[in-house]
Formats: C-alpha cells, structure tokens, sequence
C-alpha cells in the first residue's frame, strides 16, 4: 500500500463563511484527530485530495503538520449531495504496525454458472489490517458456486494479515435461478382488488 504525500496548512477561521472561503481558495477543510491528541484543523489542496481519494482508504502523508508529517486515513468524507464537490474531511492519525478497522472491497471473479444469476448484498466487508498494509479488496471466484449456493463471510479468503470484523454468517453473494423472479409481484396482489367506495354510495371521505 503506497503512501500519498499530501500539504496540508493551519486553519484558525471556523464556521460556515470561513469554509466556503477555503473551498473558494481551491482547497477542502479538514480535522486531523486521534491518539488521544487535540483535534488539529487545517486545509488540504482540493485537488490533490480528490484524485487521491478515489483510492479506498489511501493512506494519506500529511505535511505541515506538527513537527513534520503524520500518517492518516480518511474516516469521513462530505461531499455537496448534488455537485459532488469535497466539502469536509476527518482524518484519523495511525502509526505503522497499528490495526485499524476499515471496509474493504469484495472483488468478483469468475462466471455465473449457467442460468444462474449473482445476488451480491454486500459490496464491502469490515476487517480488521494494519494501517500502513490495509489490503485494496479482497477477491472472491464464483466460478464453481452452483445455483442456490451462498457464500457468508466467515468463507472470504482474506488477505495475509487480515482479520474479520463483520458477522460471520453475513451474506455476501449467492447464485439465485435466473428463471425465477426476486421481486414482490406488486402487480398480481393488485388485480382483482375491490374498488374503494366512492361518491356512488353516498360515502365522504373525512
């Protein structure tokens, strides 16, 4: 897992007009917080973050602050729901050899088996890696899954240095038969429904 160095500069203005002013500036407000250390606010280079953001759980090296730098991984982005542009960021410190909890990737390979169709509920698992070696997804083959078969987590092959977090009987994929429909038929339990009463019976609605 490869670092990114990113420049990071103090932010002594707060609220709501002082934010849209750093993000006017280019640049994206962010809180630096953990190892029982007070929460350090600074500004981080909008662009610079976004293109290393699109990496799950970048390991980030902070510059300019403290003494130097810090290791970090992002804990919660904020992003403009309509615009998508980086509104806030939090930012939790590590050290090498730490175990941090993270969600990581499950990967798909392989092929459905014929008519067969893949149902995956869960996209992301929570384990359990080390900060600066947190795995990029973990890989699951569904070549020789068969219809109606199901993989939980305790069955993910997890990558070296990896524990698992989330329950182990949480379903992550299974192989369903394509001939036959998942969804509720809304439209059969409409037919055949009495009309509500109307005007015709003199009835008001209250």
């Amino acid at each position: 897992m490869s670092e990114v160095r990113i420049a990071a500069e103090p932010r002594t203005e707060f609220g709501k007009g002082a934010a849209r002013r750093t993000r006017r500036a280019g640049k994206v407000p962010a809180v630096l917080y953990g190892h029982g250390t007070d929460p350090q606010h600074i500004s981080l280079p909008g662009h610079d973050l976004m293109l290393a953001l699109k990496t799950p759980n970048v390991l980030l090296r902070v510059e300019g602050v403290g003494d130097g730098s810090e290791l970090a991984l992002p804990k919660d982005v904020q992003r403009d729901p309509i615009k998508g542009f980086l509104e806030h960021v939090d930012l939790l410190l590590v050290k090498r050899g730490e175990k941090v909890e993270v969600s990581i990737p499950v990967q798909i390979e392989g092929d459905v088996a014929a008519g067969g169709r893949l149902v995956q509920p869960e996209v992301e698992i929570a384990v359990l890696a080390e900060a600066t070696r947190i795995p990029e997804s973990v890989v699951l083959d569904i070549s020789d899954l068969e219809i109606e078969a199901q993989v939980l987590a305790r069955d993910l092959k997890l990558p070296t240095g990896t524990s698992l977090v989330a329950d182990e009987e949480l379903l992550i994929v299974q192989i369903v038969d394509a001939s036959i429909s998942t969804e509720p038929a809304e439209a059969e339990a409409a037919e055949g429904e009495p009309a509500e009463a109307g005007a015709e019976g003199g009835e008001q609605a209250e």
